[in-house]
Formats: structure tokens, sequence, C-alpha cells
């Protein structure tokens, strides 16, 4: 061994003098020759392929001229240098014996506050070679940690990518190399790493990601806050490999950082927010970190928990379908960190980012499946978090959060979370969102089991049907969320949800009176059936016919109240339409409601839209108010009691309205059938100075109900009127031959021809005989009416009624057969007289 150390320490020698001319050459000038002089040694030594020990000692004659070089003006020198330096560092037995010179020179080099190498590629190799160095020296460098942190301070920051990347790769070596003192300048690495863990380069910020676990995992533990902020940056990070490298770090840190336990609940997070990535192979790796911390933490505290293993180990009853159970060290870490967690989700689910509030609500969801039960002991501060997030604009955070309710819903008992929801539900927080605890309510409920629902449906129900809860806001969202919650109770408690029939109808029918989006009538329309359907009723009809009484009283108990305001107008419109002829069979008890609603010094706008509301109905009465027969009963009381009191004229535009309203209505009475002859002339002292009052309506739309009303009036019961009573109408049908409104003039005269037709054997034509005297001069005036239509409508009149006295209307025609601008109609009418029988004419006086 002697002897071959002495023939290496001869070759050494040997290949050392063939070097000597070229050493002095390094000293010259020219930068030539010095380059020359460098290839030589480097071809002449690393190139050569000596053996280790030969080049060991050769280096050590070496180092210090080739460290001399790495300050070389001249940039291919500089390169030749570090290129020479690495391939002995690589191919020496002792590399560890020239870093007394080495590492200082490295760092003045690269580690002071300005770097001396300008070129970037130069300041790439020489961190590599650095790395070369960490590699095969290994502890080694304990003595110069110093001057590596230097140098890393300045090349984690370095303007160059590369050279960043390669300083993180150190780094992460550097910590592996020396353990135990690492720690104490590990913190120095913490600012230059965070400048460049947001850098434009996605190689670059896992780079520095990595740099950063090492740095933490190796370190005192005291900068994991300095860093957690950027870490959750990263998160976002478009690029999936960077948020994979966040996730290995991170998961290394739960695993084997030393003092982990203070941090699990800033750490536990970040993790669990990778298992919700978009990218498949982030979300396995963070769930596969996950279970081996759970089930590292589960052995290290095997003794704590060794009472809840059995019961802890049985899923509970209704777990969630297709989801996996968390293992019971990763439920027990979460549910013991759980109340320093709520706090930061409740902070983050509304920060001004967008990313931060998805993944925030995502990490919700993650964090409520892992707590289970433990949830109920959080569930004030959950609700509050999850009332503010279901206000988001961003749709993904909406459908994380009510996902995350569903869960509450599985998880805590109806008994803890209907107080308090419901109080929330009854008495929202935000005047701005009324609709928020509905929404999460309906999506708790849609979580919790039909069995441990069904004891509380009732009170779910009052609540929803409190007119607080269900009348009180008309905004389309807060609508949709009662019918959401409806819909939720009748899929997830189907038959069960008898019971409470009633109040979810009078729910349902609110929800149509409010509002005034055709989606909402229809979705609620869409509930009624599926109330129908999980009953076991064939129809809408037979829904009625089981709460009609019911919710008749639930409106009969406002009634006193109702304005233009009250949503039970609105109420009552949509049960009395929807209901069709089963309204009939309540009449008796609907009556006094319209009654007390339709009084004269009640709300005018509520009575014009309750009298167009029942104008409809009457005009089909057979098929809805009178459908059993019942209405008739009724109908005299109806108009007595109802209508002729809102006939009564009134000053002021708003009392004319109503009386055209209640002329509709009567019109609609008297056209639909449901009153008789018989009641109509019970109630003609009454009824007939009213309509003929209203003859005189300002508004056209009234002149013209009451003529119509009046038509009908004849037409049904006038040939049994008094000629008294007949007497008293047609001064005020001609006087409305001359409306302003054609309509008018037109209905007049039809109403003229059945006054005519009323004329029977009991009116006294002698005796009465002034009155038809009067009447057919009117008529023959019209008869000259510039309207053509007129002049032949009142012919037809004429000749109609010429069998009420012949001989009269023959006498007054004759006398004004020669005024008329056109007596062609007059020959027409006394030809019609004289074919008439001559007995007739005879019978008549003159």
């Amino acid at each position: 061994m002697a002897a071959m150390a002495a023939g290496d320490e001869h070759a050494a020698s040997e290949v050392l003098r063939g070097l000597t001319r070229h050493l002095n050459c390094l000293n010259e000038d020219n930068k030539a020759t010095r380059k020359r002089a460098l290839e030589v040694i480097k071809k002449e030594t690393v190139d050569k392929g000596l053996s280790s020990s030969v080049l060991q000692e050769v280096f050590s004659a070496l180092l210090k001229p080739l460290l001399k070089c790495l300050s070389d003006p001249m940039e291919r020198c500089r390169e030749t240098a570090i290129t020479t330096l690495s391939e002995f560092i690589r191919s020496v037995p002792k590399p560890e014996e020239s870093l007394s010179y080495f590492m200082p020179c490295l760092a003045q080099r690269l580690g002071e506050k300005d770097i001396l190498e300008p070129a970037e590629e130069l300041r790439l190799s020489a961190m590599e070679m650095l790395s070369l160095t960490l590699e095969v020296c290994g502890k080694h460098l304990a003595p110069y940690l110093n001057d590596v942190i230097n140098i890393l301070q300045r090349t984690i920051v370095d303007p160059f990518p590369d050279v960043k990347k390669e300083s993180c790769k150190c780094t992460v070596s550097l910590a592996k190399a020396v353990p135990d003192h690492f720690h104490l300048q590990a913190e120095s690495l913490i600012k230059p790493l965070m400048q460049t863990i947001s850098h434009q380069h996605s190689r670059v910020r896992v780079s520095a990601i990595e740099a950063t676990g090492a740095v933490i995992q190796h370190g005192t533990g005291k900068n994991v806050d300095d860093v957690l902020s950027h870490l959750a940056q990263r998160l976002f990070d478009n690029s999936p490999q960077v948020r994979k490298a966040v996730t290995v770090v991170v998961g290394n840190w739960l695993l084997h950082m030393r003092d982990r336990y203070s941090y699990f609940h800033k750490l536990i997070p970040l993790l669990l927010s990778s298992i919700s990535d978009d990218i498949p192979e982030i979300r396995l790796l963070a769930a596969d970190l996950w279970k081996q911390i759970g089930a590292q933490w589960e052995k290290e505290n095997e003794e704590d928990i060794k009472d809840k293993m059995d019961f802890l180990l049985t899923p509970p009853p209704f777990y969630p379908a297709g989801e996996e159970r968390p293992g019971l060290g990763c439920r027990e870490l979460v549910v013991r960190n759980l109340g320093r967690l709520v706090p930061a989700i409740s902070h983050d689910v509304t920060d001004w980012l967008v990313p931060t509030r998805v993944r925030t609500s995502q990490l919700l969801a993650v964090l409520l499946l892992h707590a289970e039960d433990h949830n109920t002991q959080h569930l004030q501060p959950l609700l509050a978090t999850l009332y503010q997030a279901c206000t988001d604009t961003e749709r993904d955070v909406v459908t994380n959060c009510l996902a995350a309710a569903k869960l509450l819903g599985t998880f805590v008992p109806p008994a803890v979370f209907l107080k308090l929801m419901l109080d929330h539900v009854t008495a929202p927080s935000s005047s701005s969102h009324p609709w928020a605890p509905l929404m999460v309510l309906a999506a708790v409920l849609g979580g919790c089991p039909r069995p441990l629902l069904k004891p509380h449906l009732e009170q779910i129900a009052n609540t929803l049907a409190q007119p607080d809860v269900c009348q009180e806001y008309q905004q389309v969202v807060y609508l949709e969320q009662l019918l959401v919650n409806v819909d939720v109770l009748l899929r997830q408690c189907a038959s069960d949800c008898g019971s409470v029939s009633l109040q979810l109808l009078q729910v349902l029918v609110t929800v149509q009176s409010l509002s005034t989006e055709p989606h909402v009538s229809e979705k609620a329309m869409e509930n009624i059936h599926l109330l129908c359907k999980v009953q076991g009723l064939q129809s809408v009809m037979e829904l009625y016919r089981q709460h009609m009484g019911q919710l008749l009283d639930w409106l009969s108990a406002s009634v006193n109240t109702w304005s233009s305001y009250s949503p039970q107008r609105l109420q009552l419109h949509v049960m009395v339409t929807q209901s069709g002829p089963v309204i009939g069979e309540f009449v008796s008890q609907l009556m006094p409601l319209l009654r007390c609603c339709l009084q004269p010094d009640r709300d005018t706008e509520m009575r014009m839209s309750i009298f167009t509301m029942l104008a409809k109905l009457l005009l089909d009465a057979s098929k809805t108010l009178d459908s059993r027969g019942h209405f008739c009963d009724e109908s005299e009381r109806f108009l007595c009691d109802i209508l002729l009191p809102n006939l009564v004229w009134q000053a002021g535009r708003t009392a004319a309205a109503v009386r055209t309203a209640a002329l509709s209505c009567l019109l609609a009475l008297l056209h639909g059938g449901a009153v008789t002859p018989g009641q109509l002339l019970c109630l003609e002292e009454k009824l007939l100075p009213l309509l003929l009052s209203a003859l005189d309506e300002d508004s056209q739309m009234g002149r013209l109900f009451a003529h119509r009303s009046l038509s009908s009036i004849l037409k049904l019961a006038g040939t049994s009127l008094h000629p008294e009573a007949l007497n008293k109408i047609y001064p005020e049908l001609v006087k409305h031959l001359d409306d302003s409104s054609e309509e008018v003039r037109s209905v007049a005269l039809q109403a003229l021809g059945l006054w005519l037709s009323s004329v029977t054997k009991d009116y006294n034509r002698d005796f009465y005989t002034a009155h038809l005297q009067l009447l057919f001069q009117q008529l023959l005036l019209h008869l000259d009416d510039p309207d053509d239509s007129v002049q032949g409508n009142v012919l037809e009149i004429l000749k109609k009624g010429s069998s009420v006295h012949p001989a009269l209307l023959k006498r007054e025609v004759e006398s004004v057969r020669d005024k008329h601008r056109s007596p062609v109609y007059c020959d027409q009418l006394l030809q019609h007289i004289s074919s008439l029988k001559t007995e007739t004419l005879a019978e008549c006086p003159e």
C-alpha cells in the first residue's frame, strides 16, 4: 500500500511538473494565454482518466489557482475553471479537504450583497457546482453553513429563473446534509423563498415550495406562520404541479415536523383543501397523505382514544350515501381542531377573491363530514357562516355550502338544529337577504333522514305557514326558497306530509298569490300536484275539498283588517279560482267573508279586485259558485247586502271605479244564471233606482255595464215588472240614445227594444198613451240619425214595437214623415203597420 501511495505521489508530481508552465500562464495578461492554459490543465487532469488518489493530490495543488480563476475577467476562463473544479469535486475521494478554501471563495463570488458573477449561465454553473459539493460532502459542510446560507440568500432571488431553481434544490440538499446545524440559520432563507414562491415560472414556484418544505421541516418550526398564507395562495395556482407540491409539503409537515401538533389547526385545512382539487391525481395524493396522517396520529394517541375505538368504528345510522367514512384518526384530528377551524372558515368564506371563497366552501363540507355529530357543538357559528355564504354571487360557493348544510342535517339531531333555525327563519338577521335561513333550512332538511324528521313535521310546517314567514316578503328568491322547503318536505317525508297538508297548501297558495313570476307559480302548482300525490288524492279539487273549510276560516280570521296591500285577498283569488266547482260547496261559508270585505267603507282597491274576481266566477256560475245550486239560495242576499250598497253613488273617481266593478259583477250574476226572475222582482224597488242612476256614470264602461244589466233584467223579468216600474226605465234609456259612446247608444237601443217586448196586456195603453207617445217620438227622431246603422236599428225596434199601439205609432209617423230628410224609413214603417191585422188596428184607440 505504501508502495502504491508512493507511486501515486510520483504520478501526481509528474502531472504537476508538466503543468508548471501552464499554471504560470494563468497570471498572464493575455486572455487567450490564460484560456489555453486552463484548457490544458483540464485536459491533462480531469479529462485524462487519472486515478482518484492521483487526482486528489493534483486537486490539492491546483485548488487555489483554479479558485483564483473564478474571478478572471474573461467569461470563458471562468467557465472552464468552474467546469474543472466541478469535475475534480465529483472525481476525488475526499472532496471535503478542499472546502476550507472552496467555500469562502464561492461565498465571496455569489454570497455578497452584490453578486460578482455577471454571467447568468456561469452563476447557474456555480450553483450546480455547489449542489454537487453538497451531494458529495454532506455533513462535512457543517462548518461552512454560514457561507452556504449567505449564497442561498442571494441566489434564491437571483434574476435568472434557473439559478433560483438550482438554489432551491441546494436548500433542500443542505437541510438534509446538516440537519443538526441547519435549524440554526434556516429562518434567514424564509424571506427570499417567499419572494420567489410567486415567480411567474411554475417550475420556479414548485422549487420554492419544495425548498420551503425543507426549511420548515428541518428548522425550528417558528416560521410556519410566515409561510402559511403564501402556501395557501399557491393552492389556487393555475399549475397542477404547483398545487401538487403544496400538497406534498404540507402532508410531510403533518407527518414528520417535530412540532406538528402545535400547527395541526393551521395545516389540516391546507391538506384537506387539496382533497377537493380539480385534478384526480392531486385529490388521490391528498387523500392518501391524510389517511397516513390519521393512522399515525391514531397510533401515537392509542391510549387516549382507547375507550372510543369500539363505538367510533361503527358508522352512524343514515350515513351519507356514496361517501367513504374517514378513519378514526382523521375524524379525531378534525374534531379536536374544529373550534379553531370554524372561525377561519367564517372569515375566508367572505374573502374578496372568488377562488378563496370557492375553496373554503369546499373545505367546509369536508370538515363537516369528518366532524359528524360533533358539529352540534359548533352549530351556531356554522349556521351563521352558511347564511352568509349562501348570499354569495358565485354559484359554486352556494352549491358547496348547501352540500355542507345537508351534512348538518344528517349528523345534527333535528330537535337541535330546528330550535335555532326556525327562529332564524321567523326573524332573519339580514334585512337584505331574508331568504338565506330558508335556503339553508331546505338543505339541512334534505339531509335529515325521514324517521328523524317525522316527529318535527308539524313544527316545521307551522313555522313556514306563519304570516311573518310566508307573507312578509315578495322577493322572487324568497318565494323560491319557500317552495324549495315545501318540496323537500314532500319528497323527504312523502305520505307523512298528510298530517301537515293544510299548512303546506297555505304556503303554496300564498306563494302563488304573491308571485309575479310565471316560473314561481308553475313550481307552486307542481308542489300542489305533489301534495295530492303523496296523499293519494286524484285531483287538486279533492285537495281543496279536503281543506276549503279550514282555508276559509284561515282567511276569515283576518278579514276585518284586509286592505289593498293584504295578501289575503290574493290568497282568496287563488283558492276560489283553483278549486273550481268545489267553492260551490262552501258558499255559505264564503258569503259572510265577502259581505265583510265588500262593505262600502272598506278599502276601494280591495273591493274592486274582489268584484272583478267574482265577475269571472259568476259568468260561469254553474261550474264555480253555483256548482251545487247553493248560490241561488244566497244570491238575493248577495245582491241586497253586497252589490247594492256598492252601487250607491259617491263622489270621486275611485268610488266610480268601485261602482263600475260592482256593475260588472251584477252583469255577470245576471248573465251567469245564478239569480232567478223571482228574486229580481223581490229586489226591484231597491235595485232599479240604483241601476237607473248608474246609467249616467261618467265612466263609459260603467254606463255600458249598467245598460247591459238593465237589458238582462228586462230579458229575465221585464214582462213581470209593474207598468209604473217600466215607465221609469224608458226615459233613462232614451236619454242615452245621444250618448257620446256609440257602444252605449247601441246597447240603449237594444234595451228599448226589450222594453217594448216587456209591454204585455197588463200595460194599459189608454192610461199610459202619453208615455208611449213620448217614446215613439224620441225613436222617430233617431230614425233620422246621421249613422245609418242607428237608423236601421231604430226602424227594427219600431217595427217590433208597432204591435204595442199601432194606431198611435201610425199617427206619429205620419206627423213627422214630411220633416225627415229621408222619408223612406217612415214609408217602410207605415207599410209595416198597414200589414198588421185590421182587428189589431181596430182594437187600438185613436
